[in-house]
């Protein structure tokens, strides 16, 4: 089992920017690839950004140079760094990861980008 705890969402204007924090507990070896996605109301859940099994970066065309994704192993936590942020980010942001093939998801935290 893998718990994520997510926190660091709030509203911003638009220009603005904001933090996500991840921090994962448990089993938390051999998890493959740790990510953010994010679920605006009526819209499918999308990614954002993520590492992937082989620790390379992926990100949504519409965050790239804009979002940038890092983590502390140290403390088993990923963040998301949002600037220049939109009102279309404007979303729940959930933290995901893959440990031997299932999926964990946080609870998500919500992002709400003003005009």
């Amino acid at each position: 089992q893998v718990q994520l705890v997510e926190s660091g969402g709030g509203l911003v204007q638009a220009g603005g920017s904001l933090r996500l924090s991840c921090a994962a507990s448990g089993n938390i070896f051999s998890i493959n690839a740790m990510g953010w996605y994010r679920q605006a109301p009526g819209k499918q859940r999308e990614l954002v950004a993520a590492f992937t099994s082989s620790s390379k970066t992926n990100y949504a065309d519409s965050v790239k140079g804009r979002f940038t994704i890092s983590r502390d192993n140290a403390k088993n936590t990923v963040y998301l760094q949002m600037n220049s942020l939109k009102p279309e980010d404007t979303a729940v942001y959930l933290c995901n990861a893959v440990h031997l093939g299932v999926t964990y998801w946080g609870q998500g935290t919500q992002v709400t980008v003003s005009s």
